[in-house]
């Protein structure tokens, strides 16, 4: 009778007691984020001059689509169309017309952290925004929300500029400049320090930024290991746009002798004017006019530094996933918003349709994803964005237009696109497709061709070879066929005749 009691009483137990759990959560995603970081400023991905430890640790420890790029801009701030394309899931010409929605409070639901948070996922964003939304309004919980770049000296400018009615504010004459910019002129030009903080920019406050963001994300990992529910994090470095300061230690780990000029590297762009780089525009207007290889290799020196102080960053953010057990069950996505110039072409910036300015790193890492392994498919980097929210469990929404790249990395799957198309307000176009890039500059009916395979540095100009004449009119027909897709406002049918007639002989 005992035994009985004892079987009926174990029942009992077995019965209330709480179920196994035989599920992990759900994973957590970790987006970060960088700003104007080139393709080619990673060590392991073949620049020997850089030191990025903690980036080639994503490279090794995953999978890294070699080819990721920015769909273009709409104005000088290509940035923020990048940001806000990658918020909302569609492309560039779509998102334009939709951002007033953001600012007027609306379809606030469709956007990436509420995608994520309709999930179960606490959401967390620090860092750089430039986005019409308000930061909150799409992210449950947020620190430190940066602008569109640090403040510097160009700000104050234009604020006296305009203070003092000065006319042709769009023209900057060079005896004006303002200081960090058309520098430096010689090797004795020093107003100017990357590392001194009287100069505000990543040191307003008196922490660089870089430093502040990673506190930020140390602290938010530490109150989400004690929480149940998955997370998601964006950070969004600032880093490395300018003002490109970092402490003078990193500035030293580049002497000028290490460093190389790029291969395109050219003192003036000969079609810089009619494709909108101008000595005008902000970004070109931070190194002298025509340009110098020792004016270069200091921007390529700060530019260095810059990344690889976030690098340290990033690392402490990886060690604290690592240490918190929370990196079995976490995929870190990696990306930029674009690439930048940084001398090539003649050129600083980033409104460029050349492959340094609109392609960026692109690496996964996660629980089942190859380590070390690299697709050269051509995707855009906004596919993080539907890459996250598969991860996420969240049947992608007819409004996203890009697409996850979870295929092509487990299936050997190719591209989603069958080409990479690109804008630059009224004054670039370019296609990708084939091995081929075909880029327009339609307001000086210049058209150019580029083998990829045979020149990827984008130097030798096939266009107006008669050998190539068909595939600039097959390239030019699809592109015009993609742009009424993406419901470009510029008219290239117009444009098409005159355009291959004059150029293409």
């Amino acid at each position: 009778m005992n035994k009985l009691v004892a079987l009926f009483f174990l029942i009992f137990l077995v019965g209330c007691s709480k179920p196994e759990k035989t599920l992990k959560k759900k994973p957590n995603v970790v987006f970060i984020f960088a700003d104007d970081l080139a393709y080619s400023a990673i060590h392991a991905l073949g620049n020997t001059e850089i030191q990025t430890p903690n980036l080639d640790r994503l490279v090794e420890g995953g999978t890294t689509f070699t080819h990721a790029y920015n769909m273009g801009a709409w104005n000088g701030a290509v940035c923020a169309a990048s940001r806000a394309m990658i918020i909302s899931g569609r492309s560039v010409w779509n998102v334009n017309q939709f951002r007033q929605n953001w600012s007027n409070g609306r379809e606030l639901d469709k956007t990436w952290g509420k995608l994520m948070e309709s999930q179960g996922y606490t959401t967390y964003m620090t860092g750089k925004w430039h986005v019409d939304a308000k930061a909150d309004s799409v992210f449950q919980n947020v620190t430190h929300v940066r602008p569109g770049m640090p403040g510097d000296a160009w700000d104050h400018f234009k604020m006296v500029e305009r203070f003092e009615n000065i006319k042709g504010t769009d023209t900057l004459p060079k005896d004006i400049m303002p200081i960090g910019y058309n520098r430096p002129t010689n090797e004795n030009d020093t107003i100017w320090s990357p590392s001194d903080p009287k100069f505000g920019g990543y040191w307003e406050g008196g922490k660089h930024w870089s430093e502040v963001l990673k506190d930020d994300a140390l602290t938010f990992i530490d109150k989400a290991k004690k929480e149940d529910n998955p997370f998601f994090m964006y950070l969004a470095f600032n880093a490395p746009h300018d003002p490109r300061q970092a402490p003078q230690e990193y500035i030293d780990k580049y002497p000028l002798d290490s460093i190389s000029l790029p291969k395109s590297w050219l003192a003036e762009y000969h079609f810089k004017d009619g494709m909108g780089n101008a000595e005008d525009l902000r970004d070109e207007a931070l190194a002298p006019f025509p340009r110098t290889e020792y004016a270069t290799k200091k921007h390529i020196q700060e530019y260095y530094a810059l990344i690889t102080h976030m690098d340290d960053q990033i690392g402490e953010i990886l060690n604290t996933l690592e240490k918190t057990g929370e990196m079995d069950n976490t995929y870190i996505i990696f990306t930029a918003d674009h690439g930048l110039a940084m001398g090539k072409h003649g050129l600083i910036g980033k409104q460029s349709l050349f492959d340094h300015s609109i392609r960026a790193p692109f690496m996964i890492m996660g629980p089942d994803i190859p380590k070390g392994k690299k697709i050269e498919e051509d995707i855009y980097l906004q596919d993080a964005m539907a890459t996250s929210i598969e991860l996420a469990g969240v049947d992608k929404p007819e409004y996203v237009e890009f697409n996850s790249v979870l295929d092509m990395i487990h299936k050997e799957g190719k591209s989603s696109y069958e080409a990479i198309y690109g804008a630059y307000i009224d004054l670039q176009r370019m296609i990708r497709k084939d091995g081929y890039k075909l880029i327009i500059y339609p307001k000086m009916d210049k058209v150019l061709l580029y083998d990829m395979q045979k020149d990827p540095e984008e130097m030798k100009d096939l266009a107006t070879n008669p050998n190539y004449r068909a595939k600039v009119d097959e390239l030019f027909k699809a592109l015009i066929t993609i742009q009424k897709q993406k419901k470009d406002p510029l008219d290239l049918e117009k444009l098409y005749k005159q355009i291959t007639i004059s150029n293409v002989k």
